[in-house]
């Protein structure tokens, strides 16, 4: 699927890590596995050719010649998600940062755990890259700006965490929020 030139210009206005909604996209998602540090380059050059994908962007602090920064870094490093047909595919191959693409049996599921993940790199939220997903209790978030949102939950000294991951790739992003803002699923 290619994105109308309408929606490619207004997503060339604002910053990489907002987009469409993962709802609106039609066709057949797959994972693009990328080289180390291609991430970027390859959303860049698929929203250039109209190429519809989702690269989740977390902000992190950086310092840099001793000044601090804000930086966005993938919460998936060497994972784009691409959705369309085989001429996309071959989009992004020609790109020449693409190390494997990986075909998604369950399109159902990896559609709603994308939509969880842009829901929570949307919110601006404080998310941190957690490498497994985790097993605990599933829980829904039911108030604050991440409402409806469902995870894991799990308790480590301090803070209540809950991990919101993309079971294809087996790997979670890890938020603290309030308990009196989430119930449990049964």
């Amino acid at each position: 699927m290619t994105l109308p030139a309408k929606e490619i210009a207004a997503a060339s206005e604002i910053p990489l890590r907002r987009g469409p909604s993962i709802d609106a996209f039609d066709g057949r998602w797959c994972v693009l596995h990328t080289r180390s540090r291609n991430e970027k380059v390859i959303a860049a050059e698929l929203l250039r050719q109209g190429v519809a994908h989702f690269l989740p962007l977390i902000r992190v602090p950086r310092i840099y010649a001793g000044r601090r920064r804000t930086v966005e870094i993938p919460l998936f490093p060497c994972y784009v998600f691409l959705c369309g047909a085989d001429a996309e595919r071959q989009i992004a191959l020609r790109t020449e940062r693409v190390a494997n693409i990986l075909e998604v049996p369950d399109q159902d599921g990896l559609r709603a755990d994308l939509s969880r993940i842009q829901q929570v790199v949307e919110s601006d939220v404080p998310v941190d890259l957690y490498p497994r997903l985790r097993s605990g209790v599933r829980c829904r978030v039911i108030s604050g700006s991440l409402i409806g949102l469902e995870g894991i939950v799990l308790r480590r000294r301090g803070p209540w965490k809950v991990f919101v991951g993309v079971q294809f790739v087996g790997q979670s992003a890890e938020l603290e929020i309030d308990s009196s803002h989430l119930e449990v699923i049964d």
